[in-house]
């Protein structure tokens, strides 16, 4: 009798053994999936922030460009040349700029994207060197509260 008891009790431990040890490889499983999408998502993240970023700059250069080309030669080539240069930025950086909407689901970090794209795009519209730089400020300093509200999500 002594003997099947043994047997029960050592078959009952290796049973319970074997559930506890399957239940922590599955949470270490679960947790290590956790981690690898946690990561996958903050590298992409990371690349489209910096992508934005660059993008929106590009465009801030673009706009710039198309402000004095349309003051030297309102109807010349390098202003058409310039201004479709322009449409073309505007056209990435909106493309990015709907990648950082998919990306985060953090409000701010979106609106610090909106305002970006749209102050940049207002620097064509100046009327006179001051008012565009004015702008052109405005555009650099809200590029940079951007970079400054996303870098938290990445790091």
């Amino acid at each position: 009798m002594e003997a099947i008891w043994a047997s029960a009790v050592a078959v009952g431990g290796t049973l319970m053994g074997a559930v506890i040890t399957h239940l922590f490889q599955r949470l270490a499983s679960r947790r290590s999936e956790l981690f690898a999408r946690s990561e996958a998502l903050r590298q992409e993240r990371m690349a489209t922030y910096s992508s934005f970023a660059g993008a929106v700059e590009d465009y801030r250069h673009g706009q710039a460009d198309r402000w004095y080309h349309k003051q030297q030669d309102p109807d010349g080539p390098a202003f058409i040349t310039a201004r479709d240069e322009a449409h073309r930025l505007r056209t990435a950086t909106r493309q990015v700029l709907y990648r950082v909407k998919l990306l985060t689901d953090d409000q701010e970090v979106t609106l610090a994207a909106e305002r970006a794209y749209q102050c940049t795009r207002d620097v064509s519209t100046a009327q006179d060197q001051a008012e565009r730089d004015v702008l052109d400020a405005q555009a650099r300093r809200a590029i940079e509260a951007f970079v400054a509200r996303a870098s938290p999500l990445v790091r």
